[in-house]
Order: structure tokens, then sequence, then C-alpha cells
């Protein structure tokens, strides 16, 4: 499988283990970089060109996922997020990195490399990777209603038991 890498920073040494590890693995690792440590780095330049050859790759029918890897994860995801067809998870535990895929189908990955150990964030993105979506139909009901409202901002209509309730009465 080829996996998009980028990160930051504060990313960049879990970023090189990383790529080596997705090596041995079998993967093809692409790295979007950075390439040398700048401390004053903009994550959203590495992050939205990993995150969007996810999508380019899937659209051509690739096998394709990516990981984005900052201090924290929470921009790189944010980041990640906001390529059309992306949906980026922040892990921080074995089940979240699994339940990204499963539920979410998630195809991008955010791990923060300050946050956890080193073992426990390679472990994280192996998780991610090997798990498969579940393909259940309530979740590819809920992900069917994030890719309409993300091509149409049309949110999706309420359920009978909150209709007349709320701010959208």
């Amino acid at each position: 499988m080829r996996v998009h890498i980028g990160s930051d920073h504060a990313g960049l040494e879990l970023k090189a283990h990383l790529l080596a590890r997705l090596t041995e693995l079998g993967h093809e690792p692409v790295d979007h970089g950075p390439f040398v440590y700048d401390a004053l780095d903009d994550y959203p330049v590495f992050c939205l060109r990993a995150a969007a050859a996810v999508v380019r790759d899937q659209e051509a029918g690739v096998e394709a996922l990516g990981i984005v890897v900052g201090g924290s994860g929470n921009g790189e995801q944010i980041a990640a997020n906001k390529v059309p067809g992306v949906r980026s998870a922040l892990a921080w535990s074995d089940e979240t990195a699994s339940l990204a895929r499963e539920h979410n189908d998630a195809n991008v990955i955010s791990v923060g490399g300050r946050m956890h150990t080193l073992e426990d964030m390679t472990r994280f993105v192996e998780i991610f990777l090997a798990t498969p979506f579940s393909g259940d139909e309530r979740h590819v009901r809920r992900i069917g209603m994030l890719a309409d409202y993300e091509s149409t901002g049309t949110l999706p209509p309420l359920p009978e038991s909150a209709q007349g309730l709320g701010p959208d009465a």
C-alpha cells in the first residue's frame, strides 16, 4: 500500500522512523516533508500535500492511506481534514486507531509526536494501516452524510424525533 506522510518539525523524527518501518512492512511510503529541521516550519504546507495525495491516489484506484504527524497531532488532523475527500482521525490509543478505520473509514491518521512513546505511536499507525473498514450499513450511511455535506453544503435532514426541536425548528 502507498502511504503518504507529512509532518512538521515536531514530527520529523517520528516521520523518519515511520518511513523506515513502513518500508520494512512492505508498504510504499511517500515523504511529503519536511526534509530538514526548521523550528519555524508550518505543518499545513506538508500535511495538506500528504492528504491531497491520498485522495488523488484513491480516486485513481491506488490503495493509499496517509499519516500526518505533529507535536499533538491536532493541527495536522485539522489541516488534513480541509482536503475534500479526507477523513482524518487523531489516534491516541490502539482503540482509536482501529475504530478510525473500522467505523469511520478514515484515510488519514494523525499522531502527536510529543504525546506518546515511539513504540506506541508506531503501533497506532500499524493498527490503523492493518484495520479494514467494517462496511456496516450505519457507518456507510454516516460517511455518506458527511460526503454529501462536503460536496453540497446541505445539512442532513433531522430525524423525526428531532422535528420541531432545537435551533433548526
